[in-house]
């Protein structure tokens, strides 16, 4: 159990800071070098993501809740997506309202499912 009670935390860890950089990223200045470098950061955390979500995906199909957890991995995918085109976007100068509505709608619909399912804390 201490394997998947540190995979837990760690993509959890890994969500929460990814956001946090992402965020930062979001905020600052366009053609900075420090939204260059903190675009970088966000994403080596999108991967941190996407490997300690598989690692859940995986060891969810023992919950015999992979068809969950599948849909939880689509929508953190589309989560990650949604935070790369605001900030490729918004490099570029092009209009993101849409993208940033979709970031909160998965982002939410993802933490949902996260939380929900038997490896997620009982908040629903």
């Amino acid at each position: 159990m201490g394997f998947l009670s540190d995979t837990t935390h760690f993509h959890i860890f890994t969500w929460v800071v990814g956001i946090i950089v992402f965020l930062v990223a979001a905020v600052m200045a366009n053609g900075t070098k420090g939204k260059k470098i903190t675009h970088m950061i966000a994403r080596l955390f999108y991967v941190l993501i996407l490997l300690s979500g598989v690692l859940l995906f995986i060891k969810g199909m023992d919950y015999g809740r992979g068809a969950e957890y599948g849909i939880k991995f689509l929508l953190g995918l589309l989560t990650i997506g949604m935070m790369e085109m605001v900030l490729v976007r918004s490099t570029k100068g092009k209009n993101v309202t849409l993208f940033w509505i979709l970031f909160f709608v998965f982002l939410f619909a993802t933490m949902f499912f996260g939380f929900k399912l038997p490896m997620g804390w009982e908040l629903f």
